[in-house]
């Protein structure tokens, strides 16, 4: 299996794993369960988020966000950033009811990872994109490091909604 192929499969499993959830009562999709300022509602946007502004700079283009989803889960200036370092004050501010627009937003991201890793040629996988890791981060790194992030945040909302009381 070519490196595109196997990417473009993994691409996708965050968006599944969200499409699996079951639909969260809003007060289940903004708790924040033993206190943590990140709520179901902030794991699926950051998910996404995460994702998608570092493939636009992959890539050069644009972000998902730009393509209605800012408008359509209008979480204000926050929901412009993409929840690294934030506070648990930012973090709590990420309110929303939309779990269909936030999971929406996440297979769109997802679809324009593997969109793009259908780009990729022989050797660009193995591309240095960044020299300030040791050791330095390489394309498939980086790729798969953020799909990685997401899967792991969609993993977190499911253990949320599997919990019978928070």
């Amino acid at each position: 299996m070519d490196p595109a192929a196997l990417f473009t499969d993994l691409a996708h499993r965050p968006a599944q794993a969200a499409a699996a959830l079951p639909t969260l009562d809003p007060d289940v999709l903004n708790a924040h369960p033993g206190g943590h300022p990140n709520s179901p509602a902030w794991l699926l946007w950051h998910a996404a988020r995460q994702m998608d502004v570092q493939l636009a700079q992959l890539t050069g283009g644009t972000e998902v966000w730009a393509d209605g989803w800012r408008d359509r889960l209008n979480l204000g200036p926050t929901g412009d950033g993409l929840g690294y370092g934030d506070s648990p004050e930012q973090a709590e501010r990420v309110k929303s009811d939309d779990q269909e627009g936030l999971t929406g937003y996440l297979a769109a991201v997802c679809s324009a990872a593997a969109r793009y890793a259908g780009t990729l040629r022989e050797g660009q996988w193995e591309e240095i994109i960044d020299d300030s890791h040791d050791p330095p981060v390489t394309r498939a790194t980086r790729l798969v490091s953020i799909v990685d992030d997401a899967a792991q945040h969609v993993g977190q909302v499911a253990y949320v909604a599997g919990m019978s009381s928070l």
